[in-house]
């Protein structure tokens, strides 16, 4: 591998990556605390960054200094369901939805056996929780307020409460959580 096909894969990757993620260069490198002109110059192949402007850079994309040099990937990728995390929480199982974390935001497949019930983790202050039930009967307790949910219900609730999720069912109820995780104060 060349220098310049290093540059290549570089503005290939930084590009992708913001794409993917819906952000524009401004947003990210703001993020990054680099100035918008080096975002582009990076998108562009025509700079020769420093190792800290690739950290903070890896850093603002959330992803490994490897994964911003590394060849190119596919436009697409299949991975198999048992290649995504899964937690067991008591008799029920989170299994993370995407392979690649999205900043700010967490999807997961909650699969909880009759009469399960698992206790949720609250998150920062100010941060939002959508819970929608795809297949059997699910129960949210969330500040003391309990939502019966069936298939195709949604409920949406302040996850930054103590919260619980059940299943009164008499069979395996599958629900996805959409957490909107608000920032951290400072």
């Amino acid at each position: 591998m060349n220098d310049e096909e290093l540059a290549g894969w570089l503005a290939r990757n930084i590009k992708a990556l913001r794409e993917a993620r819906g952000a524009t260069q401004a947003q990210l490198s703001k993020l990054a605390g680099i100035p918008r002109a080096t975002w582009a110059h990076l998108e562009s192949g025509a700079s020769n960054p420093t190792l800290a402007v690739l950290h903070r850079v890896a850093s603002a994309l959330q992803v490994t200094l490897e994964e911003l040099v590394a060849r190119p990937r596919a436009n697409a990728r299949h991975y198999p369901r048992e290649s995504l995390p899964v937690r067991q929480r008591g008799a029920g199982f989170l299994r993370k939805l995407l392979p690649d974390p999205l900043p700010g935001m967490e999807f997961d497949r909650l699969e909880l056996p009759p009469r399960a019930r698992i206790s949720g983790v609250p998150h920062t202050p100010g941060t939002r929780e959508y819970l929608a039930c795809e297949s059997g009967q699910l129960a949210l307790v969330a500040s003391g307020e309990r939502f019966v949910l069936q298939t195709g219900d949604v409920v949406v609730f302040r996850g930054d409460q103590k919260h619980s999720y059940e299943n009164p069912g008499d069979r395996t109820a599958v629900g996805y959580s959409v957490v909107l995780l608000a920032p951290p104060l400072t």
